[in-house]
């Protein structure tokens, strides 16, 4: 996922990556620069943005007259200092870009339509016992005749894109979830791009799951505080992602990240995978036994019912095992922070943090510098919010593989 960069601290000059000095691809490259900077703090005047960019004052008052004149950006509220005019903050234009999110779980989809800064103006959802291809491609269908008519004509046609984050091998952990082998085998070798295509002439871009999550959390959440992270979500399954040097680390496959095969201690002095005792299946497998319907797990996921004490038994379990993980992690790579987020409620995050930091704790911790701890924001929305940004960033923001960044 291409994600801005702090100019807060750096000085970025853009470099044309073909070694060339074509102006055109320049100048697209320095728009992006600037609407990166521009999201990431909110809103910027044209001196802040040649200050931290690099770029000449002149430069910059020729992108944010062109920016402003597609609509792009749009101006604040003057600004008045001691002395000389008034300076003039430009912000992104919410209703200038949307995309489609598509966020395919195995218990359930989400589809979003989002605008340029993030902001979710619908969502869908449709839960099942398993997810089958022609299944999500029906929902797709549906999703996208009732997005799309949330837009006038020219909205419509600000739709850059449909990014879909799902995980990466459905047909994998099949016990878990209960689901035949030979319909979900019907996933491998499936072609989304392809898939889609009948239904829809949008662009589509996929990224697993759990990277897209971190993505959402890095750009619209409290990822911005930090340069590296380590980034769990805890879903249907446990998974991750990797944040360095303010950029999501998607790994030369795209599933860098992926913390659920972790190995942690498991019955008569085995291990398990880390997803075998640190993800929602396992709730839903207690509430099961104890014959309790699990199904507001995934109906609703920002609000389940009190389970008692089988929610507190499970969120122990879960924050015991992932601290173990995330002592694991921090051997490897010494982060500043540790985001955890997940699909269930705000209070159900809050507790995990706290009971993750107090098992931490009790680990020895000789040799390892601690990562701070953080609860996420972003929430269990965030793979379908970090799926529907993939469009927007491809297009519209900075890609971090044509910087050169150097310190002030």
């Amino acid at each position: 996922m291409n994600t801005p960069s702090d100019g807060s601290t750096l000085n970025t000059r853009i470099v044309d990556p073909s070694g060339g000095s074509n102006q055109t691809r320049v100048r697209a490259y320095n728009e992006r620069l600037v609407m990166a900077l521009v999201r990431r703090h909110g809103s910027l005047a044209k001196a802040e943005i040649a200050r931290r960019s690099g770029l000449s004052p002149q430069t910059v008052s020729v992108i944010m007259r062109a920016l402003e004149k597609d609509l792009l950006l749009v101006k604040g509220e003057p600004v008045r200092g001691r002395v000389g005019q008034p300076s003039v903050p430009m912000a992104l234009n919410p209703d200038a870009v949307f995309s489609i999110g598509l966020k395919i779980g195995r218990r359930s989809a989400d589809m979003v339509l989002m605008d340029f800064v993030g902001g979710v103006r619908r969502k869908l959802r449709e839960t099942y016992a398993y997810p089958l291809p022609q299944q999500i491609l029906d929902f797709a269908r549906r999703g996208l005749d009732i997005l799309s008519g949330e837009l006038d004509t020219l909205e419509r046609q600000r739709l850059v894109g449909i990014g879909i984050a799902a995980p990466f091998e459905l047909w994998n952990w099949l016990d878990q979830v209960g689901a035949p082998s030979d319909e979900m085998d019907a996933w491998r070798g499936f072609d989304f791009t392809v898939a889609m295509a009948s239904i829809s002439d949008l662009p589509v871009i996929v990224q697993n799951d759990a990277t897209a999550a971190c993505g959402a959390e890095l750009v619209f959440g409290r990822g911005r505080e930090f340069s590296d992270f380590a980034y769990f979500f805890v879903g249907s399954f446990i998974g991750g992602g990797l944040v360095l040097n303010h950029a999501v680390f998607p790994g030369r496959s795209g599933n860098a990240g992926a913390f659920g095969p972790i190995p942690v201690p498991g019955p008569q002095g085995k291990t398990q995978q880390l997803l075998n005792c640190a993800s929602i299946f396992v709730l839903e497998d207690k509430l099961k036994e104890a014959k309790i319907d699990p199904s507001p797990l995934w109906l609703r996921a920002d609000e389940w019912p009190d389970f008692g004490h089988i929610l507190t038994d499970w969120i122990d379990e879960t924050a015991r095992n992932i601290a173990i993980g995330i002592v694991a992690i921090a051997a490897i790579m010494d982060m500043d922070a540790i985001f955890i987020d997940g699909g269930f409620p705000v209070s159900v995050r809050k507790r995990l943090v706290e009971a993750v930091r107090l098992e931490i704790q009790k680990l020895d911790l000789q040799g390892i510098r601690e990562p701070k701890v953080v609860e996420a924001f972003v929430g269990s929305e965030a793979p379908v919010i970090g799926g529907a940004s993939l469009p927007i960033f491809d297009r519209f923001m900075i890609d971090q593989n044509v910087l050169v960044r150097e310190p002030i």
